[in-house]
């Protein structure tokens, strides 16, 4: 079972106000779906879910303030979120690209003295 919680929708977010829910406990969802309404100090805002399952049941009410992190709701069937994004990094890392090579010869015959 995964856990909906709380996301950080700016940099400075410590806690946002559970405005209103946009799916019912029993509505299946997938990732990007639009669940919620949350307010923040710059306003209210729609949060997407990054779960996909049923929604089991809500943990929050709205009106409730909390932190962020904290579990919002229950979705039934869902793997974490850590889960799904590790499986869609690459196995393979590219590899390194090679330094440039020096410039060689790149100074005029005479050195720097034609600067002068």
């Amino acid at each position: 079972m995964g856990e909906f919680r709380m996301p950080s929708l700016g940099a400075d977010m410590d806690a946002g106000t559970l405005v209103e829910w946009l799916k019912q406990p029993g509505d299946r969802v997938k990732r990007g779906d639009i669940v919620a309404v949350v307010e923040t100090q710059k306003g209210a805002i729609e949060v997407d879910i990054f779960e996909e399952g049923v929604i089991e049941r809500w943990l929050v009410e709205p009106g409730t303030t909390v932190p962020v992190g904290t579990p919002l709701a229950l979705i039934a069937g869902a793997q974490p979120a850590t889960a799904a994004v590790s499986a869609e990094v690459p196995a393979t890392v590219a590899p390194t690209p090679a330094p440039p090579a020096p410039l060689a010869g790149w100074l005029p015959s005479g050195g720097l003295d034609w600067i002068s």
